[in-house]
């Protein structure tokens, strides 16, 4: 499955279809010589979202720029005004330094983005046939060396998010005591490509993945039932199965927010408003994600349809922040 990675120089802005502007007074937009930069992640859900963030951004009259960005590492850039938004963060996975700038005043949190969420352990339906016992989490104990690679004998193979989105299936194996060895994938496409030849090949493939995404849509999936995530899981080592360690548990529920530089208010008025109020459901989402990861269509052509298709529901949340 070819991934279009869809990831521009912070130089770069992308030619969109030309929307009509509302007939605003200029200190309402702000300074509209200098573009409003988005920060554009890893996942093909992240682009989607920041696509038509900008669109909207376009359609009231700003200039917008998509800057490439690790998301674990882009809130000091955030901070310093070099970005100025973005527009999906996951709470399960968010640096240690969001938290610091936000304290700080340096970052802000611009509101929910309106997705139902959930991450976790999943595994392809026939595994469930080469390790009895799923989805109890328990199961993994007695049935590890099914998963192993020769990367990782005589442990299992947990195939883990990109090194860039932190560590969590790792954290996991640590605090569940599994006997497991947690590799990153090079890539969101990369996680995907496994789980389509596991299901092909009928090999075993334990793997941490979210929703929404496509994939869990058009392939036959199981969540493994972890302990339930709790904030006490994550502060206090006595919590859960294991009483020497934190993480023993499943992710904490997870909110999926837009965060962005603490000036974009004052700099731009209505382009913050449009941001804080701006939602996508998952139902929008994930159709447009298979899209451009299964159909091969980019990222520019299927929001610019979406964009024609949903005035109705986009159009009133910039008209309310320009009139």
């Amino acid at each position: 499955m070819k991934m279009r990675n869809f990831l521009l120089t912070a130089a770069t802005a992308f030619s969109v279809a030309a929307f009509s502007v509302a007939n605003v007074d200029a200190a309402e937009l702000g300074d509209v010589d200098e573009p409003i930069r988005l920060a554009v992640n890893e996942w093909t859900g992240q682009h989607v979202s920041t696509q038509i963030a900008g669109r909207m951004l376009e359609a009231a009259g700003y200039d917008v720029e998509y800057v490439t960005a690790g998301m674990m590492n882009m809130w000091q850039a955030i901070a310093d005004g070099d970005i100025h938004a973005v527009m999906e963060v996951w709470s399960s996975n968010v640096s240690d330094q969001y938290g610091v700038m936000l304290e700080a005043g340096k970052v802000e949190d611009l509101s929910d983005l309106g997705l139902d969420a959930r991450e976790g352990f999943v595994y392809p339906l026939h595994v469930a046939e080469l390790c009895p016992g799923l989805p109890a989490w328990e199961a993994l104990r007695d049935c590890a060396a099914a998963f192993a690679t020769a990367e990782t004998l005589p442990q299992g193979r947990l195939l883990d998010y990109p090194a860039d989105w932190g560590t969590p299936g790792a954290d996991r194996v640590t605090g569940l005591e599994l006997p497991f060895k947690a590799i990153p994938a090079g890539s969101e496409g990369a996680l995907i490509a496994e789980m389509r030849a596991s299901i092909e090949k009928k090999t075993p493939l334990l793997i941490v993945f979210w929703q929404p995404h496509w994939a869990l849509a058009q392939y036959d999936v199981a969540w493994v039932d972890l302990p339930p995530g709790e904030a006490a899981c994550y502060e206090d080592a006595s919590w859960g199965p294991n009483p020497n360690a934190v993480n023993d548990c499943d992710f904490l529920p997870s909110r999926i927010y837009k965060a962005g530089w603490s000036g974009l208010k004052n700099k731009w008025p209505a382009a913050h408003e449009i941001l804080t109020n701006y939602r996508l459901s998952a139902e929008d989402q994930q159709p447009m994600m298979g899209a451009v990861d299964v159909d091969g269509k980019s990222v520019e052509e299927v929001t610019e349809a979406w964009m024609a298709a949903n005035e109705s529901s986009w159009r009133p949340v910039v008209e309310a922040a320009t009139r």
